[in-house]
């Protein structure tokens, strides 16, 4: 969707895109633990799979990784793409898009709440607390299937780091 505005300074016309924003987030797993769920300490609450927004450089790898590292403290190395998640209503704050990966912690042990999570800890898939924010319980779900042999996961590329803006900073 666009629209046209006009600068305040100069008054020259400026189109202005309202697209979907991305975001990643990241099924961490593993058959002993179960799956990391972190409690989100900002609005929308509740419990939610580690992820966030991808920055302007960043592949959606490099993002997922970056969000698993903040929220958990966890080293992760991604197994497979889950799936795309766009629902139009799928975040109540915006509309989002988002590219969902699987993966498995290096180091488990190191497991710890940060950045804009409250709490991190992993949990049996049958066992889920509640309420799960945005559309995380489907993207459960569909974890769930892909465990099963139902569902398949895509490949990855190699994630590329974050490369800084023209005069900005990574």
């Amino acid at each position: 969707m666009q629209r046209q505005i006009r600068c305040p300074h100069c008054g020259k016309a400026s189109t202005v895109y309202r697209n979907p924003t991305p975001t990643t987030d990241v099924v961490i797993y593993t058959p002993e633990r179960g799956v990391v769920v972190i409690r989100r300490d900002n609005p929308p609450l509740g419990y939610a799979l580690p992820g966030g927004f991808i920055e302007e450089g960043e592949s959606a790898e490099a993002a997922a990784l970056r969000e698993a590292w903040e929220e958990t403290g966890l080293e992760v190395e991604l197994t497979g793409l889950l799936g795309v998640y766009s629902r139009p209503d799928r975040d109540p704050r915006q509309h989002t898009l988002s590219v969902v990966f699987t993966g498995r912690p290096l180091h488990p042990e190191t497991l710890r709440a940060g950045d804009d999570a409250a709490q991190a800890a992993f949990y049996p898939l049958n066992a889920l607390p509640t309420p799960l924010a945005f559309d995380h319980a489907d993207i459960l779900a569909d974890f769930r299937q892909a465990l099963a042999g139902k569902r398949g996961l895509a490949g990855l590329q190699p994630p590329v780091p974050l490369t800084p803006a023209p005069g900005g900073e990574a």
